[in-house]
Parts: structure tokens; C-alpha cells; sequence
């Protein structure tokens, strides 16, 4: 659906994607996390072709994005700033998107609005608050019937009902039309409830793509206890990280969990307990060995 090869964009002097590389299947919802001033904003503007590159190429669906009306009818895209044109309502914004995207639902869109009762449709949208103001542009934005949907911090503002709303409506695409998803949030955990794949951003390049599944099981948490102080790991065994409390040691172990488990049993702890690491976990040891130090949070 996605593919990004060795994209890169400078503004002046400053490089902010260095080589970035993204591949995102039809159907996959992906989470895009980072630091602030990664260059996921600057990904994602690519992505919808606001931005031209440097170098590079972005293509969805085997074209390239940059000024191809051909591939931007196929997906909608919800910003961080959203913007709307001065005093238009909702069912004027309504009206734009219709004549603009073939594929608009109009049906859908009168279907949704009990969804959003605290939206009145003949208001000015600027008037609304920020959270309203992002309920209107879900609420366009799913009558789009886009193939792909791309969110910049897309629930930011909004209260825990309507979020889980929001999530809610697009689930229900994804499942019903294939929708691929790609979002950028700093709430990892909320994006480990919905996202089946993860890019981890640093520096203007993803330096690290794969399923959450394959993310959770090669790396994770043990805590074991002894009699007497930890005996000496075996040859090979990777530890990333090792605190402990008393007798209780908790490790960061990278690799295959249960084969670690195996690995410490024939230690002959009084007890182990394997544990999987979040997502918010995972990012922090990612990037313990770049920029960050990993913090006893993990413990």
C-alpha cells in the first residue's frame, strides 16, 4: 500500500528526514512513534503529498503522492492543526468533500451525526472547540471511504468516551473495507490497543518496522528469584538491562522469552515469572542505546 524508500527533506540546513524508509501493507494499521522532532509530522506530510522531497520516493499503491489527484481521492488525512475555511459549517464541509471525493457517502454522514450529538451542523466550525473540532473531521473523514486514513495525534483533545468512539468507527472500517491506518501518537498505550504494526522513528529515519507481535516477543521482561545472589548467566544469554530488589532480579532479556525462561530455570530459581513488555517499554529500550537511558520505569 505504503512504500518510502531512502526519503529525504531538508529545510535550510536542517535535515529532517534522513533516509527514511516505510513499508505499510493494505489493510495494516500502523503506529509511527518517536521523540519529539523525529520527523513524523514531516513523514506523514509526505505521505499526503504536501511536501515535496528532496530525495527519495513515496508512492502508495505504486504511485507516486506529489501532486497525483489520481492517489489523494483515495485517502484522508486528519492533522494535528486541523483547518477549515472561515465560517463554513459542518454540512457545508460536508458539501466540499462531496464535490471533491467521488466516493463521498452522504447517506453515511447523515447516518453518523447521532454519533456526534454535540455537534451542531449549522454552526461555524472554528467556533467549536478543539475536540469538536476534531469529532468534525473523523466525522468527514470516514465518509470519505478512503482506502487509507492517516492521523497525526488523532484523538489529542478529545475525552475518554469519545476516543473510544472514535477508535470504535474506525475499527469498524478497517474491518468492513480493508482500511490501512497509519497514525503518529504519543500515547503508546493506546496505540498498543489498535495497531497491528509499529515504525519506531529517531533522527529522520524508522529504525525499526515490524509487527507488534514480533516487537513483544523479541524482547522481554523476567523477573526470578534466588537463594543467594544472582548465579552466573549463561554463555550467550543477552541481558539488556538488570535490576533487582533483595533476592528479586528483573531482566530486560532480548530474544525468544520462552527460551530465556528455559535458560534461567536450569539456574533452579525459587521462582519465575516472564513478562511481556508494552509498547511504551519497548520504545524506551529502543532507544536506550540511541539518545535515551533506560530508566528503572521499565522495572
Amino acid at each position: 500500500m505504503i512504500e518510502v524508500n531512502n526519503l529525504v527533506k531538508e529545510f535550510g540546513s536542517f535535515r529532517v528526514l534522513d533516509g527514511a524508509d516505510m513499508y505499510v501493507k493494505k489493510g495494516a494499521i500502523y503506529g509511527l512513534v518517536g521523540p519529539n522532532g523525529a520527523g513524523k509530522s514531516t513523514l506523514l506530510r509526505h505521505l499526503t503529498g504536501i511536501y515535496r522531497q528532496d530525495g527519495g520516493t513515496v508512492k502508495i499503491t505504486g504511485e507516486e503522492v506529489y501532486e497525483n489527484p489520481r492517489v489523494k481521492e483515495k485517502f484522508a488525512f486528519i492533522p494535528d492543526d486541523i483547518f477549515y475555511f472561515m465560517q463554513a459549517d459542518t454540512l457545508e464541509m460536508m458539501r466540499f468533500y462531496k464535490g471533491i471525493y467521488p466516493k463521498f457517502d452522504e447517506k453515511m454522514f447523515y447516518r453518523l451525526m447521532e454519533y456526534f450529538p454535540s455537534i451542531n451542523p449549522k454552526k461555524s466550525i472554528r467556533s467549536l472547540s478543539k475536540g469538536m473540532q476534531k469529532q468534525v473531521a473523523f466525522w468527514l473523514a470516514v465518509c470519505i471511504r478512503p482506502e487509507l486514513l492517516i492521523l497525526d495525534e488523532p484523538v489529542d483533545g478529545l475525552d475518554p468516551v469519545m476516543r473510544r468512539q472514535i477508535w470504535s468507527i474506525i475499527m469498524a472500517d478497517v474491518a468492513e473495507h480493508n482500511t490501512t491506518v497509519v497514525v503518529s501518537s504519543h500515547n503508546l498505550r493506546e496505540l498498543e490497543d489498535v495497531c497491528d504494526h509499529v515504525g519506531i522513528m529517531h533522527k529522520g529515519k524508522i529504525i525499526i518496522e515490524r509487527s507488534l507481535s514480533d516487537l513483544q516477543g523479541s524482547v522481554c521482561k523476567i523477573q526470578a528469584a534466588f537463594q543467594a545472589e544472582m548465579p552466573k548467566l549463561p554463555e550467550g544469554f543477552e541481558v539488556l538491562h538488570m535490576a533487582n530488589t533483595g533476592r528479586v532480579y528483573t531482566l530486560i532479556v532480548k530474544g525468544n522469552p520462552n527460551e530465556a525462561k528455559m535458560q534461567l530455570e536450569k539456574m533452579h530459581p525459587m521462582l519465575i515469572d516472564i513478562l511481556p513488555l508494552t509498547l511504551e517499554e519497548i520504545f524506551i529500550y529502543e532507544l536506550g542505546g540511541v539518545d535515551y537511558e533506560v530508566k528503572d520505569i521499565l522495572f
